[in-house]
C-alpha cells in the first residue's frame, strides 16, 4: 500500500497561490461599487453547419447554388467552407474561398442530392447558403428557392396543406454521423390530426442522408386546405423544409416559421400579389385574438375586412386577404387585439402572382429580426432582378445595404437606408457595378429598433411570373462570451 506525502504549509500556499493567479489573469476586474456589470462580449463563431434540402424530383429541374460568407471589418486568418450531398459517400458540390465574395455551383436534373454542410475559421462567421431550382413545365413547375439552414431539434410550419391538387412533402436532412429519429405532428381547423399508427412518429432518418416525407401520407384521407405542422427530433437534428407544389399553380419552398410569439411580422408581400391567405396556428392552450396590419411605405393600415383573426387554442385558422397589397409591396404585422392579452402564434403566408393558366406561387413566413446582420447569397441582375423589403417595427432604424458580386467581377455597392417605425422599404436590388453573375446582399442593422426583411427573386418565363421569396434573419454570425468575476472564495469551499 502506497502512502501520499503530507503537503507541507508551504506547497498548500504555493498552490493557493498559483491558483489565484490564474484566476486573476482569467477574469476581469470586478466593477467600482455602483457600476453596471460588464455585459457579455461577442466574438466571431468558429464553425457553422448548414444543410440544403433536394432540389427536385424533376427531370429537367436546373439548379444554382450560392454561398458566402460576409466580409467583416479586421477579420483574418484562414478557413474552409464547403457544402457536400448529404450521403455516405460525400462529394464536394460547392466550395468557398474567400469571405466578401459569393461562389456558385449548378445541378441539372431529379439526382440532385440534399447538401451538408461546414465552415470554420475566417468563413465561419454569418456563412450562407441558397439553392435556386427553375423547373419549366410539369405538375411541380415554378421557382423554387430555400435558404439552407442550420440543424435543429424543432420546426414549425403553418400553411402546409393536404388539400386536392396540392402535394407537400417534409424534407429531412441528417448531417451528422449518427441516426436522427423525428416525429411529424399534423393541426387542422379542429386541432390535432389522427394519422395512422407507426406513420409520422420515431422516422428514422440515417446518418448522413435525406428523407422526404408526403403529409398526405400522414393524414390519409384528410383534406385540410390551411394546416400547420411542427417537426421535432427524439434524437439527434436536422434540416427540415417544406417543399409544396400546387396543380396549376406552381411549387416553392415553405421554410419554417419564427418561433411561437405573440407578436409577428410577414416581410415582403410582393406589390403586384394578386392572392394573399394567412394560415395561423395557435400552439398554446389559450385562443388567440389577433389585429392584423399592413405596413406600407407611408404607414401601418388596417385591411378592410379582415382587421382581426380569432384562432382557437391547438387549431389553425386561416384568413383569405385576396390582393391585399394593391400595387405596394408592404408587410402583414400581427399583434395581440387584447392588451394584457398576449397568446404566442406561429403563422405564414401563402402568396400568389399572376392569373389563369399563368400563375406562381410563393411563401412568406414570419420571420426573426435581421439583427446585426443578414444575408440572401442568390440575386441577379436584368430579368431576375429582385425587391429587398424592409421593415421597422416599434421605431425607426437604419440599416446597411451590401451587394457583394461574385468572381466574375464587378465592384461592391453599398448603401444605408432609414426606415421609419410602422412602414415598409421596397428598394430594388442594388446591383453591384459592372456586376457579371449573381451577387449577394447583406443587410446590417446601424441604430433603431428591430427591421425586418425578405428579398423577392423574379425569373420570369413564357409569360408566368415565376418568383420566390426568402426572408432574411440574422446569420448568428457571433456569439455572446459571458464575462467572468473573480472569486477567489471558490478556494476554500
Amino acid at each position: 500500500m502506497k502512502h501520499r506525502a503530507p503537503l507541507t504549509l508551504a506547497a498548500a500556499a504555493a498552490a493557493l497561490a498559483a491558483l489565484a493567479g490564474a484566476a486573476h489573469l482569467l477574469a476581469p476586474a470586478a466593477p467600482a461599487d455602483g457600476a453596471p456589470a460588464a455585459q457579455a462580449a461577442r466574438m466571431p463563431v468558429e464553425r457553422s453547419v448548414l444543410v440544403c434540402p433536394a432540389p427536385s424530383s424533376s427531370d429537367i429541374a436546373e439548379t444554382v447554388y450560392t454561398a458566402i460568407t460576409p466580409a467583416a471589418p479586421g477579420a483574418s486568418g484562414r478557413g474552409t467552407a464547403r457544402l457536400l450531398g448529404a450521403t455516405k459517400e460525400a462529394k464536394p458540390v460547392l466550395e468557398l474561398r474567400e469571405p466578401g465574395r459569393p461562389a456558385g455551383a449548378s445541378a441539372s436534373g431529379a439526382e440532385a442530392p440534399a447538401l451538408a454542410g461546414a465552415a470554420d475559421g475566417v468563413l465561419a462567421p454569418g456563412w450562407t447558403a441558397q439553392q435556386t431550382t427553375k423547373v419549366s413545365v410539369g405538375r411541380a413547375r415554378g421557382l423554387l428557392g430555400a435558404a439552407c439552414t442550420a440543424p435543429g431539434t424543432d420546426f414549425w410550419f403553418p400553411g402546409v396543406s393536404t388539400a386536392k391538387g396540392r402535394e407537400d412533402y417534409v424534407h429531412l436532412t441528417n448531417p451528422d454521423d449518427t441516426a436522427a429519429v423525428v416525429d411529424i405532428k399534423l393541426f387542422g381547423p379542429d386541432g390535432p390530426v389522427k394519422a395512422d399508427a407507426g406513420t409520422n412518429e420515431n422516422i428514422r432518418i440515417d446518418p448522413r442522408s435525406s428523407k422526404a416525407v408526403s403529409l398526405a401520407t400522414l393524414a390519409p384521407g384528410a383534406q385540410l386546405a390551411d394546416a400547420a405542422a411542427r417537426v421535432t427530433t427524439r434524437a439527434g437534428r436536422v434540416g427540415a423544409s417544406v417543399q409544396a407544389g400546387e396543380e396549376g399553380v406552381g411549387a416553392d419552398w415553405l421554410p419554417a416559421a419564427a418561433e411561437p410569439a405573440p407578436s409577428l411580422v410577414l416581410p415582403g408581400i410582393p406589390a403586384d400579389a394578386a392572392s394573399v391567405k394567412l394560415v395561423v396556428f395557435a400552439p398554446g392552450e389559450e385562443d388567440a385574438d389577433l389585429a392584423l396590419r399592413l405596413a406600407g411605405p407611408n404607414g401601418s393600415i388596417s385591411p378592410a375586412g379582415s382587421e382581426r383573426l380569432h384562432v382557437k387554442a391547438g387549431t389553425a385558422a386561416s384568413a383569405d386577404l385576396k390582393d391585399l397589397t394593391r400595387g405596394e409591396a408592404g408587410s402583414l404585422l400581427l399583434a395581440p387585439a387584447v392588451d394584457g392579452k398576449p397568446v404566442p402564434v406561429v403563422a405564414a403566408l401563402r402568396v400568389v402572382r399572376g392569373s389563369g393558366a399563368r400563375q406562381e406561387l410563393a411563401f412568406v413566413p414570419a420571420a426573426a429580426p435581421v439583427g446585426a446582420r443578414a444575408t440572401a447569397a442568390d440575386n441577379r441582375a436584368g430579368d431576375g432582378a429582385g425587391v429587398l423589403s424592409l421593415t421597422a417595427v416599434g421605431a425607426d432604424a437604419k440599416v446597411r445595404v451590401t451587394a457583394s458580386p461574385g468572381t466574375e467581377g464587378g465592384e461592391p455597392a453599398v448603401q444605408e437606408v432609414t426606415v421609419r417605425a410602422g412602414t415598409t422599404q421596397a428598394l430594388p436590388s442594388p446591383a453591384p457595378a459592372g456586376l457579371k453573375g449573381a451577387y449577394a446582399l447583406t443587410v446590417e442593422t446601424l441604430s433603431g429598433g428591430p427591421v425586418y426583411a425578405s428579398r423577392m427573386l423574379a425569373l420570369p418565363h413564357e409569360g408566368i411570373p415565376m418568383f420566390t421569396v426568402q426572408v432574411l434573419s440574422d446569420d448568428r454570425g457571433t456569439v455572446p462570451v459571458p464575462q467572468a468575476r473573480q472569486d477567489l472564495s471558490v478556494l476554500t469551499r
